[in-house]
């Protein structure tokens, strides 16, 4: 997969959220995305995965023009913000319903990915009770679940312990070293640096490739 984001500008209303953003991403690489809160990285997550349009500018996935061609890329995985997931039903029940959606994988594809972020497949909880941090996980099992060509996850690490953050990095490792295209964004700048192949700042909506020494 090759994204091409092309003199992307973006504004709500009279503000500018993104500032004439060029850049390409490509799978089997992680793209880290550093910046102060309000400088752009979630709009900009937001932008590559369909979920507001450019006023200016454009984006292209594998030649295709995202709003044109497609309303959203064909294989995606994503967490942007909080996950939210139905109250009353179990983690596994949750997966369950969103697999049905678009019918690719099965009951154990779904054990193995809550598996995978550390969550027991048949823990009969509803994710009411469950913790921040088994909500956070839960947020990536859904993510990955499906083996995307594109995953895009807003602070992947919040609300983990140490072991919890050294698991979901070597999970977003694993889906890199399948060939896919991964986009976080975090605010701890040792774990973006020690994850990320390339890392963007961004600030008042500009887009930097930042230069690792």
């Amino acid at each position: 997969m090759k994204i091409e984001i092309q003199n992307a500008t973006k504004y709500i209303k009279k503000s500018l959220i993104l500032n004439h953003v060029d850049i390409q991403l490509e799978s089997g690489k992680i793209y880290g995305l550093q910046g102060p809160n309000g400088g752009g990285k979630t709009m900009l997550m937001r932008l590559i995965c369909g979920l507001i349009r450019p006023t200016d500018g454009q984006v292209m996935i594998d030649g295709k023009r995202l709003g044109k061609d497609m309303d959203f890329p064909d294989s995606l995985g994503l967490m942007i913000e909080n996950p939210a997931f139905l109250p009353n039903y179990t983690g596994f029940e949750n997966l369950s319903l969103l697999a049905r959606l678009r019918q690719r994988i099965g009951p154990e594809q779904i054990r193995t990915a809550l598996a995978d972020v550390g969550l027991a497949p048949d823990d009969k909880r509803k994710f009411r009770k469950y913790s921040l941090g088994m909500k956070q996980r839960l947020g990536i099992a859904s993510a990955i679940m499906e083996q995307p060509e594109l995953i895009l996850l807003d602070e992947p690490t919040n609300a983990l312990d140490d072991s919890g953050v050294e698991q979901i990095c070597q999970l977003i490792r694993r889906e890199r070293d399948r060939g896919a295209l991964v986009v976080i964004a975090c605010h701890d700048a040792p774990i973006l640096e020690k994850l990320s192949d390339e890392i963007f700042y961004i600030h008042d909506g500009i887009v930097e490739r930042k230069v690792r020494l």
